[in-house]
């Protein structure tokens, strides 16, 4: 009975020693990979293994290279294999991102603000110099009709979505450092946001005024002799001289209406390609079409040759679309001017669509004879006194 109870004893301790030992010996026999990790992380002090990219060294053995070696390569661009279709998963660090970042918070916003103000400068001396260009012979209170009322909705279709387009637009470019210190980050994250969705469906808008302003005025718009009398004669805006004969639209609002075209066409087409991301090859494109003709966009502008990745396309497109957009505030800013306080009686032609018919023999007057010839119902008379 003693030994038996010596045996039990002796086999309570000697059952888990021999488990402990098993699981040792399984430690020992089964590859790492199927071995529990204790930690994600390595420790401080260990040696990185993992080889750069590139052929392996002599005698087909790759050895191993530090943290550093390994980074600059991945900041250089350098592309890994992936098992998935999107081969460009394989880049891990996009190096034309940093620059893309740099440029677009750092000199290319002073250069456009500074565009923006030198526009407001100048315009403001020139009024101070010029100052309020006046009907010479005063208003005689005949109206003409000068646009219709589908004319008239475009030009503000247009021109209202333009000006949400370019507040919103300007807060994205310059709303953390102008704006967000002025009202706080508790205020300016929705207020970013409901601007972002505003810019981005009023652009559609936009597009339809432009389309509307381009069908209805292109055949007042094209080029003639007379642009060239008024362009050497500076309009009548430089000193007291008469202002030249001029059709419906004159040089200077036939320059206003190209511009507006051409520049307002980019900002689209760019500003589509923000909307849709990662669908478009407009710069690739563009680049390579330029090429065949002799002019290369990328070494004259520093840039890296094309073809370019779904991102850098993006990239692209933010900066051209700003760009653009602060150049046509700028031109918008002188028709604005002259619009407004810069010309007497100007407002009226998209205000009422009706103007006082000496503003009109002064400064359209081939315009205003024939409507005064081919079209008398079109001539309001004046108001009995």
């Amino acid at each position: 009975m003693k030994h038996l109870t010596t045996r039990r004893a002796s086999a309570r301790y000697l059952l888990p020693g021999i488990a402990f030992a098993l699981l040792v010996l399984t430690g020992l026999v089964l590859p790492p990979e199927a071995k529990a990790q204790s930690s994600v992380r390595p420790p401080e002090n260990a040696t990185t293994s993992i080889a750069p990219p590139g052929p392996p060294l002599q005698g087909g053995v790759q050895g191993t290279a530090s943290d550093a070696d390994i980074w600059r390569d991945i900041r250089q661009g350098e592309v890994g294999t992936v098992p998935i279709p999107d081969k460009s998963a394989g880049l891990m660090i996009q190096s034309q991102g940093e620059d893309w970042r740099l440029q677009r918070k750092g000199p290319m916003n002073d250069y456009l603000g500074y565009a923006m103000l030198a526009t407001i400068v100048l315009l403001a001396v020139f009024f101070a110099i010029r100052g309020r260009i006046k009907v010479e012979h005063g208003m005689s209170g005949v109206k003409i009709k000068r646009f219709s009322t589908l004319e008239r909705m475009s030009h503000w279709l247009m021109a209202l979505s333009f000006i949400t387009l370019g507040i919103s637009g300007l807060n994205f470019t310059f709303g953390r450092s102008l704006v967000l210190p002025v009202i706080g980050k508790d205020l300016f994250g929705p207020l970013s946001g409901f601007l972002k969705a505003t810019h981005n469906y009023t652009a559609f808008a936009f597009m339809i005024g432009l389309a509307l302003a381009f069908v209805l005025w292109i055949v007042h718009n094209i080029p003639d002799r007379t642009d060239l009398n008024w362009l050497a004669k500076g309009g009548g805006l430089i000193g007291k001289s008469n202002h030249p004969p001029a059709k419906k639209f004159n040089a200077g609002q036939k320059l206003i209406f190209w511009g507006v075209m051409l520049l307002g066409l980019s900002v689209s087409v760019s500003g589509w390609a923000l909307l849709f991301p990662f669908e478009h090859q407009l710069f690739t494109g563009t680049f390579a079409l330029l090429g065949n003709i002799g002019i290369d966009v990328p070494a004259i502008l520093g840039l890296p040759e094309p073809p370019y990745s779904a991102i850098q396309e993006q990239q692209f497109n933010s900066v051209w679309h700003s760009i653009v957009a602060v150049a046509m505030i700028c031109l918008i800013f002188a028709h604005i001017y002259i619009g407004t306080i810069g010309m007497q009686g100007a407002y009226d032609a998209m205000g009422s669509g009706e103007v006082d018919l000496n503003w009109a023999r002064e400064h359209h007057s081939l315009w205003a004879e024939e409507v005064v010839a081919r079209k008398p119902e079109r001539i309001s008379p004046a108001p009995a006194e």
